[in-house]
């Protein structure tokens, strides 16, 4: 039944690029509770790069070895409109930020407050001398998930139903956030999210210990990239895809891998091999086909070309005991940059789940 329930105003090349000289962050006026969280609660919000209808606010968050941190929420809002207390809060991927402005429609569409956040030291959060996505370990996170749950709750009022969504790395922050914080959302909807590190467990159990090791003593060594810039040829425009973006906040090839995010990553991993306990539906999105090659074939056009998809099946079902997985044929590693035909199967599956499962737990 994928794509069976198209949500309304379908548009092509939603991706447009922020213009080059805007700021990244926006006025950095709140303040911190007693845990060193941010509650940002009289910060103001003002135009975003991605135009009318959309708009940003920075959350201060406590400073760390590099100095001041922050995070960034966008809302989409068109004029005129009345926020609904059902909202929806978006997870970026690694070497991202969010400009998907498309996925923000589509949930407004379905009668959905649209929030996306850009995590700390990434695109609009991104601040001179930072080390571009790094933390070495993913619990860093609960303090920008709750500061921009404390300003959602803040815009829309307290008693506000709240999905989290996430994508790639974001979809894994957002899994291990929610099995430590049971009931603080009502579900969540994972577009291929990152579940175990490509190529199996095995691989990931035989290299932690070196990434351990070179963490512990040279944690932001860089690693060396071995991104091809085939994902890129698959959805930049000047290279046959459909998609503009800001090369400053997605760079390709992508941000070096440093030896302590990574074993950050590793170490979600083995979380979610171990089971988690989510309690709320989840829907977990994926390509129907990965294509993880040396050489460029036309087929990555529509395939996953970043993840082993087979691998985020398997590992989805130890998510939770309410998981609907859903495979999209022709879909990329960000169903959301897929071509025309496989982003409203992707839009389709979520509209169908969420007149279901969306909001059954608030």
């Amino acid at each position: 039944m994928a794509g069976t329930v198209p949500p309304p105003r379908f548009l092509e090349n939603h991706g447009t690029a922020p213009h080059q000289g805007a700021e990244p962050g926006r006025s950095r006026t709140g303040s911190h509770g007693a845990h060193g969280r941010s509650t940002a609660s009289t910060a103001s919000w003002g135009p975003d790069i991605l135009g009318p209808g959309y708009e940003s606010r920075s959350l201060d968050l406590a400073p760390d070895d590099e100095g001041d941190v922050a995070a960034t929420l966008v809302r989409y809002r068109p004029h005129g409109a009345v926020p609904s207390v059902r909202a929806v809060l978006y997870l970026h991927g690694w070497s991202d930020y969010f400009f998907q402005t498309q996925t923000a429609e589509v949930w407004h569409s379905l009668g959905s407050s649209f929030y996306a956040l850009d995590l700390r030291k990434y695109g609009r959060s991104l601040r001179p001398g930072q080390t571009p996505g790094y933390v070495s370990t993913l619990r860093t996170y609960d303090e920008d998930l709750a500061a921009a749950l404390d300003a959602i709750h803040a815009d829309l009022g307290p008693h506000a139903s709240i999905m989290l969504m996430g994508h790639s790395t974001g979809g894994l922050v957002a899994v291990l956030w929610a099995h430590r914080n049971p009931g603080a959302t009502t579900g969540l909807v994972l577009n291929s999210p990152w579940l175990e590190l490509q190529g199996s467990s095995v691989v990931r159990t035989v290299s932690a210990p070196a990434i351990s090791q070179l963490a512990r003593f040279q944690p932001k060594t860089p690693l060396p990239n071995i991104d091809p810039g085939f994902y890129a040829r698959t959805i930049r425009r000047r290279e046959g895809g459909e998609w503009d973006f800001d090369d400053r906040w997605r760079p390709m090839p992508a941000f070096p891998v440093r030896a302590g995010w990574l074993n950050a990553i590793i170490a979600g991993h083995a979380e979610v091999a171990r089971g988690l306990t989510i309690a709320q539906p989840i829907l977990m999105l994926a390509s129907t086909r990965t294509m993880i090659s040396a050489r460029w074939h036309d087929q990555m056009r529509e395939s996953d070309v970043v993840l082993d998809v087979e691998l985020l099946a398997r590992r989805a079902v130890q998510l939770g005991p309410t998981v609907t997985i859903s495979r999209i044929a022709g879909g990329l590693h960000d169903l959301a940059l897929s071509r025309t035909p496989a982003r409203e199967r992707y839009y389709g599956e979520i509209a169908r789940w969420s007149s279901v499962y969306g909001w059954s737990q608030a």
